[in-house]
């Protein structure tokens, strides 16, 4: 079914974290990478009217996503995502701008991801802070697994990495569009900057 449902957390020990999820029995499922993401549009920003994402994603393959609108249900976000593998990630991005649409910004996470209980957990470097995904079947699902890993539920975050750089733009004027590690190299983001606050306990 193409759905993502899914609840962020942002984490002060990110270390700890891993070695929470470790001793849990979590399995690795994908080894540390980076990723770098084009976010796509046309110039009129016609899908960010609609709160619709397309997306083009290089780490050890191409992937080509988009996503609807998303909505809460039971705590967490959900919304529509159709995502497949492409075989070029330079020929998928001229096959979308040949359509019309163009890189509206680029955005760079370092994941890796395991499974455990039936949820995908992602744990992401962001370049403004550390965080963790939790992705699956239900909102129970995410909530019973959040619950066990020590994660503080009320503390969960129900919007995108963009979102947060958007606000963080506004809040602290940054004068650049992309979130790439190279632009947050001499800065110090605090969670206040994020009007977040760290989910782990420990």
């Amino acid at each position: 079914m193409d759905q993502e449902i899914e609840a962020k957390f942002y984490l002060q020990d990110l270390a700890a974290f891993r070695q929470r999820l470790m001793a849990a029995g979590a399995r690795l499922i994908q080894p540390r990478v980076q990723e770098i993401n084009l976010r796509f549009d046309t110039p009129q920003r016609d899908l960010s009217r609609k709160a619709q994402v397309l997306r083009l994603r290089q780490d050890e393959a191409a992937h080509l996503t988009f996503k609807g609108p998303g909505a809460l249900e039971g705590g967490v976000l959900a919304r529509q995502e159709i995502e497949f593998e492409v075989s070029d990630f330079a020929a998928a991005r001229r096959f979308l701008e040949a359509l019309g649409y163009r890189v509206y910004t680029t955005y760079e996470k370092i994941r890796e991801t395991f499974m455990l209980a039936g949820v995908k957990i992602s744990l992401d470097e962001m370049p403004f802070g550390t965080f963790t995904e939790l992705e699956g079947p239900n909102p129970e699902a995410i909530w019973k697994l959040a619950e066990s890993l020590g994660l503080v539920w009320e503390r969960r975050i129900t919007v995108s990495y963009l979102e947060l750089f958007a606000q963080l733009k506004t809040r602290l004027a940054l004068p650049f569009d992309d979130l790439t590690f190279e632009a947050f190299r001499e800065l110090t983001i605090r969670p206040e900057d994020l009007s977040v606050q760290p989910a782990d306990k420990y």
